[in-house]
C-alpha cells in the first residue's frame, strides 16, 4: 500500500538531494581540505546582536509570536528597507517574518502556484527555486544567461512570456547572484520591470545578498515594479546570521496575506529570540555588513588574481562572495569530474557549474567566505594542479 500522496510521489520523483550538500559532505572526508564550497559567512554575528538574544531569553520572551512576526522586527525590518533600498512596505500589512529565505521562497511559491503554471528562471541559478516549482505542480522554464554576461536579457524575457502567456506565473530573480556574484544596474533591472509590467505576473526577487555589493548600490525590484514584486531579504548574509533563520517576505497587501497562510500553516512562527536579534540587527546594526564587505572585496581581487594567473576566467562579480570561474580549455570541462580531481589532487573543494542548471556547465562556484588565509592556500594549490595538468 502506498504510505504517501499519489500526487506529491509523481513530485518528489521529479527532485533530486542538493547536488552542492552531497558534494560538499562527500569531500569533507578528504585531511587537509580547503572548502570553498558553502555559501556561509566566516564572520561571527555582531555581539550586540547577540546580546539581544540573550535578553530576550532572560526576558522569557519564550512564547508563540504573531505569525507575521513580532512588530518590532516588522517596524525595523520597514526602515531598513526604506533606507536602503528606497523600498516602501507597511509593517502591519506587507511585511512577513520567515525562517529564512528558504522558507520565504517555499511559501511564497506554494500560495501563488497552480498545477500546470510556468515559473521563468534565468541560469544559472541556486536551485533551490527548482524543487519548490516542482513539488507545486508547475514547471520550471530555464533561460540560459551564459551567452549574456549571466544577465537576463529583456529581449529574451519578454519572448519566453510571449512563448508561455497562457502558463507564465512568476519570473525568478536572484541578485547579486548566487553562484555568479553578478548583479543588475538600474538601467538593467529597470529594462526587466518595463517587460514584466506588460502581463499579470509577479518577480520574485531574492535579494539577500543586498547588502554586499562592490562599487555600486543595490536596487530592489521592489522600488521598481512594487506592485508585482514578491522581495525577500533578510538578516542572514548581511550581519552573519545564516544559523538564526529569519528571513522576510514583502509585497502588496493581498499577496502577503496568503502567503502569511502557508507560512502561518507551515511554521505558526518564528522563534522569538531569533525575531528580537533580528530586530536588534535592523535597528542597530544597519550597517553592520559594511565592514564585512570591505573584507570580501580584499578576499574576491586576492582570489580573482590568482584564478587569472592559473588561467581561469572569471564573470564580472560586483557582489555576494561568489565566484563563477570558467574552467581552462586544457582541462576537463565536466565540472563534476574536474572538481573532484581538483579535491583528490590539490585538496582544494569548490563546486561544480553544472549544480547551478543550464549555462553552468564548464564553470565552477568558488566561495570567498572563507580566511584569507585558506584563500592564499587555495591559489598555490590550484596553480599547482593547472601546471601538472
Amino acid at each position: 500500500m502506498s504510505r504517501l500522496s499519489e500526487t506529491m510521489k509523481h513530485e518528489l520523483k521529479q527532485i533530486q538531494p542538493s547536488s552542492i550538500l552531497k558534494f560538499n559532505q562527500e569531500i569533507s572526508q578528504i585531511p587537509d581540505m580547503v572548502k570553498l564550497t558553502i555559501g556561509e559567512p566566516d564572520f561571527n554575528t555582531p555581539d550586540h546582536v547577540k546580546q539581544a538574544a540573550i535578553r530576550s531569553i532572560e526576558n522569557n520572551e519564550s512564547h508563540y509570536t504573531d505569525s507575521r512576526g513580532t512588530d518590532g522586527l516588522r517596524k525595523a525590518a520597514s526602515k531598513f528597507l526604506h533606507d536602503k533600498y528606497n523600498v516602501t512596505y507597511d509593517p502591519e500589512t506587507q511585511i512577513l517574518v520567515t525562517t529564512g529565505a528558504t522558507e520565504g521562497i517555499f511559501s511564497s511559491l506554494t500560495a501563488m502556484l497552480n498545477p500546470g503554471d510556468t515559473v521563468i528562471i534565468p541560469t544559472p541559478i541556486f536551485p533551490l527555486y527548482i524543487p519548490d516549482t516542482l513539488l507545486n505542480g508547475a514547471k520550471p522554464i530555464f533561460l540560459d544567461t551564459s551567452d549574456n554576461g549571466f544577465i537576463l536579457s529583456p529581449e529574451k524575457l519578454q519572448a519566453t512570456i510571449e512563448a508561455n502567456k497562457d502558463t507564465v506565473k512568476a519570473v525568478v530573480l536572484n541578485f547579486p547572484s548566487n553562484p555568479t556574484g553578478v548583479t543588475y544596474s538600474r538601467k538593467d533591472l529597470q529594462a526587466i520591470a518595463d517587460v514584466i509590467k506588460q502581463y499579470d505576473i509577479f518577480v520574485l526577487s531574492d535579494e539577500i545578498y543586498s547588502e554586499l555589493t562592490y562599487g555600486e548600490r543595490h536596487v530592489s525590484m521592489g522600488e521598481l515594479l512594487p506592485e508585482q514584486t514578491i522581495l525577500l531579504n533578510g538578516v542572514s548574509k548581511s550581519h552573519a546570521m545564516t544559523g538564526w533563520r529569519i528571513g522576510l517576505v514583502c509585497g502588496p497587501v493581498d499577496v502577503i496575506t496568503e502567503i502569511g497562510k502557508v507560512h502561518q500553516f507551515a511554521i505558526t512562527s518564528a522563534t522569538a529570540n531569533a525575531q528580537a536579534a533580528a530586530e536588534e540587527a535592523f535597528k542597530n546594526g544597519p550597517d553592520d555588513g559594511v565592514a564585512m564587505r570591505k573584507i570580501y572585496q580584499q578576499r574576491r581581487d586576492l582570489l580573482l588574481a590568482g584564478l587569472k594567473k592559473a588561467g581561469f576566467e572569471c564573470a564580472s562579480p560586483k557582489g555576494a562572495f561568489y565566484l563563477f570561474a570558467k574552467i581552462p580549455a586544457n582541462l576537463n570541462q565536466d565540472s563534476v569530474a574536474f572538481c573532484y580531481e581538483l579535491a583528490k589532487e590539490a585538496k582544494v573543494a569548490v563546486i561544480p557549474g553544472a549544480s547551478f542548471g543550464a549555462g553552468g556547465e564548464g564553470y565552477v562556484r568558488i566561495s570567498y567566505a572563507a580566511s584569507t588565509e585558506d584563500l592564499k592556500k587555495a591559489v598555490v594549490r590550484i596553480q599547482k594542479f593547472v601546471d601538472a595538468h
